[in-house]
């Protein structure tokens, strides 16, 4: 199946290793003519890169659910089973999160996933995942910065490792200490803005107030 027709259907397929497709690493398999993945997870990534963020349960299954809030596209499809990431479900993770306004669309690294499995099973909820911003183009960025000092030259959206996200019907505030939490990575409170910045970069934490 095609990805962009994935989106909006859900998706449960069968797993496959995350650096077994044939010899290829996963920022291999992914890659294709529209998507351009980071030198730190292309044909030289290590495994332990790209293994997940925790030892999975036997048997434990891991579910995206997003929605894109500026393309109204919605992701619902399991991409983690079977002790393996489903390639299928990080494509169209990657189309979802892509530049929407440039088109472009880039690797996102599958930590974010887990980031976000473990963020909803804090939260304890069944809403989907709100993307404010995804992949950020290099064009995009600079476009942004121009606009704000608030936006990093270097920023983890430009990698593929980092989500502005909220969920409807939780609280910014109790989304944010949530993310706190998990110590997995970057948190940046945005309230003002109606977000919380979330990345698999080092462990650190900052406010727009």
């Amino acid at each position: 199946m095609h990805r962009r027709h994935i989106l909006g259907l859900g998706l449960a397929t069968a797993g496959v290793g995350a650096a077994g497709y044939g010899g290829l690493a996963l920022g291999d398999w992914l890659a294709g003519p529209d998507l351009v993945a980071p030198a730190a997870d292309g044909p030289d990534a290590a495994e332990a890169d790209l293994a997940p963020s925790a030892p999975p349960a036997k048997g434990e299954v891991r579910r995206a659910y997003m929605h894109n809030f500026y393309t109204g596209e919605v992701l619902d499809a399991v991409y983690y089973e079977n002790g393996r990431y489903v390639p299928d479900a990080l494509s169209a993770a990657n189309h979802l999160l892509r530049d929407w306004r440039t088109g472009q669309q880039h690797f996102i690294h599958p930590r974010l996933f887990d980031l976000l499995h473990n963020l909803r099973t804090r939260l304890d909820t069944r809403r989907p995942f709100q993307i404010l911003s995804g992949y950020r183009s290099p064009r995009t960025n600079a476009m942004l910065r121009r606009h704000s000092e608030q936006v990093a030259s270097q920023s983890q959206h430009l990698l593929g490792r980092a989500l502005d996200i909220n969920v409807e019907g939780v609280h910014l505030a109790h989304l944010h200490k949530a993310a706190l939490s998990l110590r997995a990575g970057g948190v940046g409170y945005y309230p003002d803005n109606g977000f919380v910045h979330v990345d698999v970069g080092r462990v650190r934490q900052w406010t727009d107030l």
